[in-house]
């Protein structure tokens, strides 16, 4: 018989809420970089870096109140090694979005500094890996537990 370290149990609901409203708050703060015309605030044609930054911002709340929830659902339990990559997952992910949406103004994307930085489609495929990356990490982050055999079972005569 193994001695399993004790389960502490925690205020997972207060986390689970205090994540949830940071990843709304990100979530709005998204939007506001990604799409300025839905606050009436639309004043260029094209994406700027303020947009970028702005959304990137967004972008990095969002990953870290869904984390914030997501650990809060393991409600002290020991944690996986699927979460564990799921956590560097997120990571990575926002650090291949903000390097993609930043390239023009650390130097190494289409538009270098004398022109005006442009959001383009190189630009555009990068920060969407960068999410879907996320997206991949967030989900392994979430605890699937095994059912235990016996508890809860229908038997059928």
């Amino acid at each position: 018989m193994t001695d399993a370290p004790p389960v502490r149990k925690t205020n997972g609901r207060l986390r689970i809420r205090l994540g949830l409203g940071v990843t709304i708050f990100g979530l709005i703060i998204y939007l506001l970089g990604a799409e300025p015309g839905l606050y009436g605030l639309d004043r260029s044609p094209v994406v700027g870096f303020v947009q970028i930054a702005t959304f990137l911002v967004g972008l990095g709340i969002i990953c870290l109140g869904g984390y914030i929830s997501l650990v809060a659902l393991w409600n002290g339990a020991q944690k996986s090694i699927a979460s564990d990559i799921g956590l560097r997952l997120v990571s990575t992910g926002y650090v291949i979005a903000v390097a993609c949406g930043m390239a023009d103004i650390f130097g190494f994307g289409s538009n270098n500094y004398p022109t005006i930085p442009v959001f383009g489609i190189y630009q555009q495929i990068g920060v969407f890996v960068g999410e879907a990356v996320i997206a991949v990490g967030l989900l392994l982050l979430i605890p699937y537990r095994k059912l235990v055999p016996g508890i809860g079972e229908v038997h059928s005569s």
